[in-house]
């Protein structure tokens, strides 16, 4: 990753602050408890990778959408409770400090070694504004500052690019293990590469669409999405999820893709049914022979096996999204069936496959395969951003 500077780069950080962007927007039950520490230990060899290195980290992220307001059920102080069972070490909670000089009288009281957890981001007004005071005074809270939070990289906030640009900013090790991922699977790939995109409508992902065709040999297109392609190449799909206005869009990203060669494998056969819910009565379809009354709620077994046959083709395999309804079976077939491919190949080292943002987790995890996959990335939004070709300002920040 040689663009961005990485904690390694850092040196000797005794007597220092480190001032790290986390992502604890953790999921909480009506008592106030974690329920999944997911996020809490993904940012463990950040934190002590900077405390071997002897800095004091002062940790900030963010937690809901209070909007610029004090939201005492916002509050950040149960999850540096639940951080510090994680960590095995206290937390230290920065309680009714914000960023400003309480903040740092208190982070000043600190030891080296410690560690703190500084109040909600989004308390701050400033915060979501990128207000550049707001930044200054996060600034003064440290040495160096480090962004862990790839799922935050696509917002231009006071903690994710405005102090970035007042200290030395760094990649943490969550962050640098996503950029490296991703540039193997789309920056600097492999080839041939393929991409899997799923999803209920192609208006969601029209930029995704338009920039996987550019740089993609490979775009296997699933989900309700199919259905839109499938009509504006004059097929009936009888009362599918299906976006008719956007035969148009269609058509310009099949153009796209024959200009740069990019070969868009949609699905020849269909599994049908008449209701909408889980294992009721269908069949698999051809092209031309969906009824009126049926609606594609899959991908058929032929072109889950023709989706794996090209993923076996290649050498780099980037996801997003199911296939059908996975949610209910028997249409979460097609997913299972192509997850489980791309991750038996991952697993035995013939491809690179990365994965990411919406469903695509649940449904790899449905499928049992995420453990197989190279790598899957939770951080959604950005995720989505990323794939789009779009500029991520937390990323931006950081490069050297």
């Amino acid at each position: 990753m040689p663009d961005f500077k990485t904690i390694d780069d850092a040196g000797d950080l005794t007597g220092k602050t480190a001032l790290v962007r986390v992502d604890f927007n953790v999921p909480m039950n009506e008592a106030g408890e974690v329920t999944d520490d997911t996020r809490l230990t993904a940012a463990l060899p950040t934190v002590n990778a900077l405390l071997e290195k002897g800095a004091k980290v002062a940790l900030m992220a963010h937690f809901g959408r209070p909007k610029g307001k004090v939201v005492p059920e916002m509050s950040l102080k149960p999850v540096a409770e639940a951080f510090s069972k994680v960590l095995g070490e206290p937390v230290f909670f920065a309680e009714n400090c914000g960023f400003h000089e309480k903040a740092h009288a208190f982070v000043d009281s600190r030891s080296a070694g410690d560690v703190i957890l500084m109040e909600n981001t989004r308390f701050e007004p400033g915060e979501e504004t990128n207000d550049p005071a707001l930044a200054k005074d996060m600034a003064k809270l440290a040495d160096i500052y480090v962004n862990d939070a790839f799922s935050a990289a696509h917002r231009a906030h006071a903690s994710t690019e405005g102090v970035a640009q007042l200290l030395p900013a760094y990649a943490g090790k969550s962050m640098e293990k996503e950029l490296s991922s991703l540039d193997a699977a789309l920056g600097n790939p492999v080839r041939p590469v393929v991409a899997v995109v799923g999803g209920a409508k192609v208006s969601s992902k029209i930029d995704l669409l338009k920039n996987l065709v550019g740089k993609v040999d490979v775009l296997a297109i699933g989900g309700g999405m199919a259905n839109t392609f499938i009509f504006a190449d004059g097929v009936a799909v009888g009362k599918s999820l299906c976006e008719p206005d956007l035969a148009g869009t269609v058509k310009e990203i099949q153009a796209a893709a024959k200009a740069s060669g990019c070969e868009i494998l949609l699905p020849v056969d269909y599994v049908c049914t008449k209701e909408f819910k889980a294992n009721a009565a269908n069949r698999v379809c051809k092209p031309g022979d969906v009824a009126d009354d049926e609606m594609i709620l899959d991908a058929g077994p032929q072109s889950a096996k023709a989706l794996v046959d090209k993923m076996a083709a290649s050498k780099t395999v980037i996801w997003n999204g199911p296939l059908g309804a996975f949610e209910m079976e028997p249409f979460d077939a097609a997913t299972v069936t192509a997850a489980k491919g791309a991750g038996e190949l991952a697993k035995a080292g013939k491809i690179t496959a990365v994965a990411g943002g919406g469903d695509t987790v649940a449904a790899l995890n449905h499928a049992g395969a995420a453990d197989d996959f190279t790598f899957i990335s939770t951080a959604g939004g950005a995720f989505l951003e990323w794939m789009e070709g779009k500029a991520l300002p937390g990323v931006e920040a950081l490069r050297k």
